[in-house]
C-alpha cells in the first residue's frame, strides 16, 4: 500500500494544525484544514498561512488538487477559497454539514443561507471513497464535536479533526448545538477500532501541562493505552459525565461567532455592503445569571 506524503502547517494562534497530503507516485496534493488569518479586533484577514502551504507545494513540486475540511471550526476561519482561487482545487466535507447550516442559520438570522451544502463543491457520505491521485481516501462520519464531523483515512494515516487530542490532553468538547457527548464517545470508539499501528493526524495540539512542545501525530494503540479522556478501560457513562461536566466549565472559543458563520459557507463572507465593506454578525443576549 502507498503511504502518502504529509506535511503539517502549525497555526500557533489557533494552536491549529493544516496539512498538504500528497500522493508520491502523481504529485497530486489536498490540503487539509487550511487556516485564515483573521485578527478579531481589527477586523483584518490574511492569508499568510495559506501562503505557505501554496509556496511550499510549489517548490517541492505538488499539484493542490482537492481542499478538505473535517467539519465546521469553530476556533479559526477557512482558507479554502482562498487555496481553490489559487489552484482550481474543489473544497470537500462531510454531507451533515447541511445539519450545521441549519442549526445556524437560525442562530445568525442567516436568511440568505442555503441548508443545501451546495456552497462546498462536493459533501461525503459515511464511507464514501475518492482518489488523491492514485491514494484511496476513506470518509468515516464522527459526529459527537459537531453533527457533521468525518475522518479521512488515507494509507496508515487517519486525519481526525478535533475529535480527538494527543493521549495527555483528551478529546474535543460536545457542547456546541449539535454536539453530544454519547455520540462522540461512540466515534472515538470506531476511530480506535481501525489496527493499532493506524497514525491519527489532529487538528489542534493545546500542549498539555508538563509538556514543552506542540504535538499532533499519535496512533490508534497509543491512544487505546493512555488517553487521559478515554483509553480502553473508560466506559461510555463514564466518559459522558466527564464531558458534560468538563464542556459545562469550558469558555466559548474566541472566533467562534465569525468561524462559524464564515466557515458553514465553506470559507465565505457575507456579500460586501453598498459601502463595499464584508461584515459579520454577532447575535447580542442578555446574560443568565444564577438565582
Amino acid at each position: 500500500m502507498t503511504q502518502p506524503f504529509i506535511k503539517a502547517f502549525f497555526d500557533e494562534p489557533t494552536n491549529t494544525i493544516s496539512y498538504l497530503v500528497g500522493d508520491p507516485a502523481t504529485r497530486i496534493a489536498a490540503v487539509i484544514d487550511p487556516v485564515l488569518d483573521f485578527d478579531l479586533a481589527s477586523g483584518e484577514v490574511d492569508t499568510r498561512s495559506a501562503e505557505r502551504i501554496l509556496a511550499f507545494a510549489d517548490e517541492d513540486g505538488w499539484q493542490i488538487a482537492i481542499v478538505l475540511e473535517t467539519h465546521a471550526h469553530a476556533d479559526h476561519l477557512s482558507a479554502a477559497p482562498f487555496i481553490k482561487a489559487h489552484t482550481g482545487a474543489w473544497i470537500g466535507i462531510g454531507a451533515h454539514i447541511r445539519d450545521v447550516q441549519r442549526i445556524f442559520r437560525a442562530v445568525f438570522a442567516m436568511t440568505e443561507l442555503k441548508t443545501d451544502g451546495s456552497d462546498f463543491d462536493r459533501l461525503f457520505d459515511d464511507g464514501e471513497r475518492f482518489q488523491i491521485g492514485d491514494l484511496a481516501v476513506e470518509v468515516l462520519h464522527v459526529p459527537g464535536h459537531t453533527p457533521a464531523d468525518v475522518a479521512y483515512l488515507i494509507g496508515d494515516a487517519a486525519f481526525v479533526g478535533d475529535t480527538l487530542f494527543m493521549p495527555d490532553y483528551g478529546t474535543a468538547r460536545a457542547d456546541f448545538p449539535g454536539g453530544d457527548a454519547r455520540t462522540l464517545y461512540r466515534s472515538i470508539r470506531r476511530l480506535l477500532s481501525l489496527p493499532g499501528e493506524t497514525r491519527l493526524f489532529l487538528c489542534h495540539d493545546y500542549k498539555a501541562s508538563g509538556r514543552d512542545e506542540y504535538r499532533w501525530e499519535t496512533t490508534v494503540d497509543e491512544q487505546r493505552r493512555s488517553s487521559v479522556h478515554v483509553h480502553d478501560a473508560v466506559s461510555e457513562d463514564a466518559f459522558v459525565a466527564m464531558r458534560e461536566q468538563r464542556d459545562a466549565g469550558l469558555a466559548v472559543p474566541r472566533l467562534l461567532l465569525p468561524s462559524i458563520q464564515v466557515n458553514i459557507r465553506a470559507g465565505r463572507f457575507h456579500e460586501a455592503a453598498d459601502n463595499g465593506v464584508t461584515y459579520l454578525r454577532i447575535p447580542v443576549k442578555p446574560r443568565q445569571r444564577a438565582e
